[in-house]
């Protein structure tokens, strides 16, 4: 789930220190409780958590410094290893204690951003589809999470770092009770992931088909109203990015 910058990040030796300049979803919280919990059961998974700074007059979480670099671009099959590796013991930790992911506010959120927007050619035909799918039930069968596992939630391949042999996770302020084929949707469906060929890691995961399809269709659309022309992040994209992903919405849906 993309949101605008909450955050601004210090590094002092082994340590980071994350500060919050936007929590109005409670980020400082899911984030302090998502390390807590992973950090217990797989402790070289995450950040360990080290201090919580309730909001006076900023929240903050200070949390041990990984090593590794930001995955990104076309991913290698090592990488995808490991990032599967990385995942597949993520979504092994039971969820408890987790707040769930608020999916009614999302698909909301992408109903109303899907209809605020006039203008023509492909862009268009792909937001005419959309609205007709979203006014069915399908988006709003994905707001209960399924066997719920812990969410990351931003599956931004900068989250993820890769240390030559193995994935570690950053950033969970969007973190919460979800469930995989929302999950994988979001991962295989985020922008930083185009470059890459999907389908041998997705062949790791058993998930239900229809709602991975649908998953996939809720999160197209979402970044269709991020990338066109008066989208947050259209004017960080190479041109024609916007059509290229109305295209993909297209293809989703038909």
């Amino acid at each position: 789930m993309t949101t605008p910058h909450t955050h601004r990040i210090d590094i002092a030796g082994e340590v980071v220190i994350k500060t919050y300049v936007d929590w109005a979803r409670d980020e400082h919280l899911r984030e302090w409780s998502a390390l807590q919990l992973i950090s217990a059961a797989k402790p070289h998974l995450v950040p360990t958590p080290i201090e919580f700074v309730a909001p006076t007059p900023q929240p903050s979480i200070t949390m041990s410094r990984l090593p590794g670099e930001p995955l990104g671009g076309s991913l290698t099959a090592e990488q995808l290893r490991g990032l599967q590796a990385a995942l597949t013991e993520l979504w092994s930790i039971a969820p408890a204690g987790l707040e769930p992911v608020d999916y009614a506010a999302f698909v909301e959120r992408v109903r109303r951003g899907n209809s605020s927007w006039e203008g023509s050619g492909i862009i268009v035909e792909a937001q005419l589809a959309a609205a007709e799918w979203l006014v069915g039930s399908a988006a709003d069968e994905l707001i209960e999470p399924v066997d719920a596992i812990v969410g990351h939630v931003d599956p931004n391949l900068a989250n993820y770092l890769w240390d030559g042999s193995q994935v570690r996770i950053i950033d969970f302020e969007d973190a919460g009770q979800s469930d995989l084929a929302v999950e994988l949707a979001n991962l295989v469906e985020h922008i930083a992931s185009r470059a890459t060929d999907w389908t041998g890691f997705l062949a790791q995961f058993s998930v239900d088909a229809e709602r991975f399809q649908d998953a996939r269709r809720l999160y197209a659309i979402f970044w269709l109203t991020l990338l066109r022309p008066d989208g947050p992040s259209g004017h960080r994209n190479p041109a024609g990015t916007a059509e290229l992903q109305a295209e993909r919405v297209l293809g989703l849906l038909s």
